[in-house]
């Protein structure tokens, strides 16, 4: 019979996330401001920079907002799940998670129970900005079908959930070896500030130095946003004067690359909690 037990990890931690009000908003208004001013604001500056781009036949045109709020989808989450391991550090200093390490309960379910609860926040976060993208002018799924639709969304909640679970694991495996939340911070945004700006999240990679190029192709948040970019907005289209298009290959490669990397980190994670030494 399966071991279920991981599931009060996620309930407590679902419980905390939805009861300290302040973290909710905060989290969610984040990337809301982030999408209403600086993507509003940047999407007026390239429309007046830069040339109107010649109309392709059967090449979708997006402006900017559009471009962009892929990339806040991606680093919303990206910033959620590199975090989230901050509880099981404040577990570990206030002596709750010896408790847990000493019970019965196989110490992988706490690895599971919180990458299943950072899932959870992200796909809430995600769905979220999406709608408000939409309420703002993004013109995600054009000209698709309602069930197309629904294969989109499917395809970029699936991307979201395994980019999740990574950073999650990442987030808990540097939270069991750190002492003071001031460490702890230190080393994830020490971690956040290449994968955010060695990215596509807000400009294409296309015009980056070659190392800087060659780093971009084996960030994980690359990779992520290449799916949702591919879902919501196509498979060929043109943005702020450049043309994108992906090919199912592209799509199945970072797919697979996000999962490889989600089972290292998550192998790592459960090697790291099954030595943590709590005293």
């Amino acid at each position: 019979m399966a071991d279920l037990r991981f599931l009060y990890v996620y309930k407590r931690d679902m419980t905390r996330y939805f009861r300290f009000k302040t973290q909710l908003l905060s989290s969610l208004l984040q990337p809301i401001l982030w999408l209403t001013f600086f993507g509003m604001a940047m999407a007026g500056n390239f429309d007046r920079i830069l040339p109107a781009s010649p109309v392709i036949s059967g090449v979708l045109n997006v402006d900017y907002l559009t471009f962009m709020c892929a990339g806040i989808i991606a680093v919303t989450i990206l910033f959620t799940n590199i975090f989230g391991g901050f509880i099981l550090l404040f577990d570990k200093n206030w002596g709750l998670l010896r408790e847990v390490v000493a019970s019965p309960m196989p110490r992988r379910n706490l690895i599971i129970g919180i990458a299943l609860s950072g899932v959870t926040k992200s796909l809430i976060q995600a769905t979220i900005i999406l709608v408000y993208g939409l309420a703002l002018g993004v013109t995600f799924f054009e000209g698709k079908s309602f069930l197309n639709i629904l294969l989109s969304l499917g395809g970029i909640l699936l991307f979201i959930s395994v980019f999740a679970v990574s950073f999650l694991c990442i987030s808990s495996s540097i939270a069991l070896r750190m002492d003071s939340p001031e460490g702890f911070q230190g080393i994830t945004t020490l971690l956040t500030m290449p994968l955010f700006f060695v990215s596509n999240a807000l400009y294409p990679t296309e015009s980056f130095p070659p190392f800087l190029h060659d780093l971009s192709g084996i960030n994980p948040l690359t990779h992520l946003i290449n799916g949702i970019r591919y879902f919501a907005i196509g498979d060929n289209f043109s943005a702020i004067g450049l043309d994108f298009a992906y090919t199912t290959n592209d799509i199945l490669f970072s797919f697979g690359f996000l999962v490889v990397f989600a089972m290292i980190t998550f192998t790592i994670a459960l090697k790291t909690v099954e030595r943590v030494v709590v005293t």
